[in-house]
């Protein structure tokens, strides 16, 4: 009688194989490592690429300090607790988006912000990095495979509403990545092939109505730009060539670090920010740039087993669509900047300077760790 009273109270995780300390600490090694060597790294190009401001690799310390925190939050947090609030951040980030459109700050031409008592100004778009995906993946894990009609149009339904707002303030290349997000999901639930064919098929007229109601003017010109750069070369066309003048300086082992011209005499735009890349392929060569994706192909990696190897269909969707929204960052600015793509204005991952990003990165990677660490659940 008293083993059974005993035994009764024994809490569920002591019949879980024995954690390691890394598990107790709901942290991932492999990921805490590669996170702190891209820092490390992005500070060392910082310093170089913003003119050894120091003042400025500073602020990007303590911003990586904040990311680092938030981090370690969520990855205490059990997933489960993530799939119980989901709708609810959702329904927030849609409330401060229509927020945004009412009552914004207008910045160079753009309504991107709100200002919030006590905290300063925010921009609502980045919480729907994590807040779609997440959506996304809490409306699918319900729905049994294969998709329906209803699920699909469903779920594309969660994806268009926010990025629309999105693109309206206007922020193109936010609304395109956030919407990548939740398509990430759909594809990842069991989309069938032929209606991945349909979709690209549908996706030429689509393209041609936005080209001629839809786009900006600005919009008009960076696409001719890719298409053309040499038509403006002092204009639209001088950040790509200055940008590809950069890479290509950096030959196969670089300048050395410190030694870069593009970006220390100026001519090389934005080069701590969207170019920063360039200035780094111009110092460190061919060989620092195969570097860097060998750590971002270890960070890819290791997000995807975590995903493969999840039981519950939420947890899997969700650490699938994070790793492959993460993909997307990296491919879009190192494509924009080495000219195979339009310049749409978004950050390298842990590299650019920049607070809300790498936050919001971190955030998401403190959700792998929350689902990868915590004892597996299904629902």
């Amino acid at each position: 009688m008293f083993m059974r009273y005993r035994d009764f109270f024994i809490p569920d995780n002591a019949l879980l194989p024995q954690q390691t300390p890394w598990q107790r600490w709901h942290l991932d090694p492999w990921l805490i490592l590669l996170l702190l060597a891209l820092c490390v790294l992005g500070l060392t190009v910082l310093y170089s690429a913003s003119a050894q401001n120091s003042a400025l690799v500073l602020r990007q310390m303590v911003s990586y300090g904040i990311a680092f925190i938030v981090m370690l939050m969520m990855a205490w947090i059990p997933p489960s607790v993530y799939r119980a609030l989901t709708p609810l951040f959702y329904v927030m980030g849609l409330v401060l988006l229509v927020a945004v459109a009412v009552i914004g700050e207008v910045r160079m031409g753009a309504q991107r912000w709100i200002r919030l008592p006590g905290f300063g100004s925010v921009q609502p778009s980045e919480f729907m990095k994590l807040g779609m995906p997440m959506m996304c993946a809490w409306w699918l894990s319900k729905r049994p495979q294969p998709l329906s009609w209803a699920a699909i149009i469903g779920s594309l339904m969660l994806i268009v509403l926010p990025a629309a707002l999105i693109a309206k303030q206007p922020d193109l290349g936010t609304a395109l990545l956030v919407a990548a997000s939740g398509m990430f999901v759909l594809f990842l639930a069991g989309l069938s092939w032929s209606l991945i064919a349909g979709a690209l098929l549908l996706s030429i007229p689509l393209a041609t109505f936005a080209w001629y109601f839809l786009l900006h003017e600005y919009q008009h010109q960076r696409v001719l730009t890719l298409l053309n750069p040499d038509a403006d070369v002092q204009g639209a066309g001088w950040n790509i060539i200055q940008s590809k003048t950069a890479i290509g300086a950096g030959g196969v082992f670089g300048k050395g670090y410190l030694d870069g011209t593009q970006s220390h005499l100026a001519f090389l735009p934005e080069s701590h920010t969207d170019f920063v890349i360039a200035a780094f392929s111009e110092e460190f060569g061919l060989l620092g740039v195969l570097t860097l994706l060998l750590l971002y192909a270890g960070l890819l990696a290791r997000a995807l087993y975590i995903a493969a190897q999840h039981p519950d269909s939420y947890c899997r969707l969700l650490a699938g669509a994070i790793a492959m929204s993460f993909f997307i960052y990296v491919f879009v600015n190192m494509g924009m900047v080495s000219g195979i793509l339009p310049v749409v204005g978004v950050p390298l991952p842990f590299i650019s300077y920049g607070g809300t990003a790498v936050v919001t990165l971190m955030a998401g990677f403190g959700l792998l760790m929350s689902i990868h660490t915590h004892p597996n659940y299904q629902e």
